[in-house]
């Protein structure tokens, strides 16, 4: 999710939810070599509280002072360890799921973290690098190593992102350890949270790509697992109203030239809507904020007209 789950992005699903937002991952060396450009990244909006940021990086040390710096300077309400991304360029480099195959190493990080702040430390995993059993000894040792919570990812590195997310083998840890587990991969609606929680024996659930384009995942959730609401999915009029106001924002965070890479939020929004291919095409090209709002409203007169049977 990273490049993705930024402030303005997280603000938008606040406006719709009340999750607890995990933000995209930030290098601690880069944090630790003062790259204003990353420290900058641990900003976040009072209203996207409770939030947790998450660090990537391999070296102890590093990391507990990574956590420093991002602690005095933001406070955000917890932190979290990505010990769960399959990309090569994270893991070439002994981050991300790497140190799935290094235990100790990922425990002596957990310690520092743990030691270099007082709010709660987590840390986001996989199944394994590519034996799916891995996870189970593995979250023992976080555990151990006093992580607070863990979430997994229902796939192994050697997967990324394809197939499908197995979440029955999640349970394997949840029952190996006392502290909350969340399950994560594959959940893009009510039906399947429900399903993934049952399979899992999860205390909670993780959204990440079904959340892209799709911040009324989480309203949805809410309603169909804690309250028991009905949910409504958005009007044409409700779609736009929100992409503009993510856009505002976006632009306010990185300036009016930002635009061009706020395209990449829009293939996301508009995807299986009536009218998408056409729509998508002219959306990855948008240069204005003028030029965007133009194209919206273009797209939702033809997205309200009634449809001939």
């Amino acid at each position: 999710m990273a490049d993705m789950t930024d402030s303005s992005y997280c603000q938008i699903v606040k406006r719709l939810g009340n999750p607890i937002i995990f933000r995209e991952m930030i290098s601690a060396e880069a944090i630790f070599r003062g790259n204003l450009k990353s420290v900058k990244m641990g900003f976040f909006d009072a209203s996207e509280r409770p939030i947790i940021q998450q660090l990537f990086g391999s070296d102890p040390e590093t990391m507990a002072k990574a956590t420093k710096i991002i602690d005095e300077k933001y406070s955000p309400d917890g932190f979290d360890i990505n010990m769960g991304c399959p990309v090569y360029k994270i893991v070439s480099n002994f981050n991300g799921a790497a140190l799935m195959n290094d235990p100790e190493r990922a425990a002596a990080i957990v310690h520092a973290m743990k030691a270099a702040t007082k709010k709660p430390v987590s840390v986001k995993i996989r199944l394994g690098w590519k034996d799916p059993t891995q996870c189970i000894e593995f979250a023992r040792v976080l555990e151990e190593a006093g992580a607070d919570l863990i979430t997994v990812h229902g796939r192994t590195k050697a997967q990324g992102y394809t197939g499908v997310a197995d979440w029955k083998a999640v349970r394997a840890v949840k029952d190996s350890v006392k502290i909350p587990v969340l399950i994560n991969g594959d959940i893009t609606d009510s039906e399947k949270a429900r399903q993934a929680l049952e399979e899992s024996g999860a205390d909670g659930i993780m959204i990440g790509r079904g959340a892209l384009g799709n911040p009324w995942i989480f309203p949805e959730l809410e309603a169909g697992l804690i309250s028991g609401k009905d949910f409504t999915a958005p009007t044409p009029e409700e779609r736009v109203k929100i992409v503009l106001a993510h856009a505002e924002l976006h632009l306010a965070e990185y300036g009016e030239k930002a635009i061009t890479t706020f395209r990449k939020h829009l293939g996301w929004y508009f995807k299986g809507t009536r009218g998408a291919k056409q729509i998508r095409e002219r959306l990855v090209r948008v240069n204005s904020y003028a030029e965007l709002e133009s194209l919206l409203n273009e797209w939702l007169k033809d997205a309200i007209k009634p449809v001939a049977i």
